[in-house]
């Protein structure tokens, strides 16, 4: 496996006071994994430094063509103080998936978890102590040639940042308002709809700013073609109990595997709830509703891990699910998946990898 040099930064950034204020995304540790490819040489010089800014050639690939893939995980500190990741692994085969439809270079997935392992180990001391709060994990491959031509790049760089980030929910589990959008597509079979590459988030902002105009906090968005089969929510995967059944789209190619989505339907088949992965229309969710069967809509992903739905807005239908109240199920999950997360329960599924002092 290959070694990782540190260069330790002199002059260390004073940690927030007050990490019921921290937000996501906005504040960023003292260090920052990097790592180069070259065609010939394959991935090599991997190295922990100082987080800082990098330079890029104006005419730099992935400026240009949009040659770049990214992940999400986080770090826990639990109440004895350990710090523990959830399912790595699974993050960096998710990683490959993405990397292969880009035609970007693949990783060695172990060695990635371990160089994660490592920088999370220097930057220990940012990882919050508050409750729900946590370290947010970003690793990212681009393409930096300077080369302004459709084709895959020669050069790339693989880097994590890390930021400290708030509890997701600091007024509690609250509903959101989901507004399904009939007019613009986020992906398509054969396209890139199951990779997480940055074009996909760009091509969604449309539909989440008319959204945010008609007051809804999130994008319900539906397939590309026949514009009527579900498929995800903004940065979330969709799940319905219609019926005493959970059912989530399946992975047809245009829905991203996402993690928080894989735990939850392995935790609610060991619970004995019956669960489907099918194609599901929006005709199908609102004709349940009008029966009265829609039990509970929530979205999964890391950020939020489980995000209950209690308004959905359909052209001129507003669907209120379960009194805009938390469902069972979503309690159940969220629960379950923090209370792993940081420790406060049994991992009987074996998904934590501890970050060993």
């Amino acid at each position: 496996m290959m070694e990782i040099r540190y260069e330790l930064t002199k002059t260390p950034k004073a940690k927030p006071a007050d990490e019921t204020k921290l937000g996501f995304g906005r504040v960023f540790t003292d260090h920052m994994f990097v790592m180069d490819y070259d065609t010939g040489m394959g991935w090599h010089d991997a190295r922990i430094v100082p987080f800082g800014d990098i330079s890029l050639s104006p005419a730099a690939m992935c400026l240009h063509y949009g040659q770049e893939i990214f992940e999400g995980l986080k770090a826990y500190r639990t109440a004895d103080g350990e710090i523990q990741l959830f399912r790595p692994e699974e993050n960096f085969k998710r990683l490959n998936l993405s990397a292969d439809r880009m035609v970007i270079p693949r990783v060695d997935e172990e060695f990635c978890v371990e160089a994660v392992k490592e920088l999370v180990k220097v930057e220990k001391d940012w990882v919050p102590h508050t409750d729900g709060a946590s370290l947010y994990i970003r690793p990212f491959i681009f393409a930096c040639d300077p080369f302004v031509g459709v084709k895959p790049a020669d050069h790339y760089m693989f880097m994590i940042i890390l930021s400290p980030s708030g509890a997701y929910y600091s007024t509690g589990l609250n509903p959101v308002k989901i507004y399904v959008e009939q007019k613009y597509v986020r992906a398509v079979r054969g396209g890139t709809g199951f990779a997480k590459t940055a074009a996909n988030y760009a091509i969604s902002l449309k539909g989440q700013d008319e959204a945010h105009q008609q007051n809804y906090e999130q994008v319900l968005w539906l397939d590309g073609v026949e514009q009527k089969y579900i498929e995800e929510v903004g940065a979330m995967n969709i799940f319905f109990v219609i019926d005493n059944e959970v059912i989530t789209p399946e992975l047809v190619g245009t829905v991203l595997p996402g993690i928080t989505r894989k735990s939850a339907i392995e935790i609610c088949k060991s619970k004995g709830y019956k669960v489907s992965e099918r194609r599901i229309t929006i005709e199908e969710i609102a004709k349940a509703y009008d029966e009265g069967k829609v039990q509970e809509v929530f979205g999964t992903g890391t950020a939020a891990v489980i995000s209950p739905v209690g308004h959905l807005k359909w052209g001129d239908k507003i669907m209120t699910i379960n009194d805009n109240k938390i469902g069972e199920i979503s309690q159940m999950l969220y629960d379950t998946m923090t209370g792993i997360q940081y420790g406060k329960l049994e991992d009987k599924f074996g998904w934590i990898t501890k970050i060993d002092e």
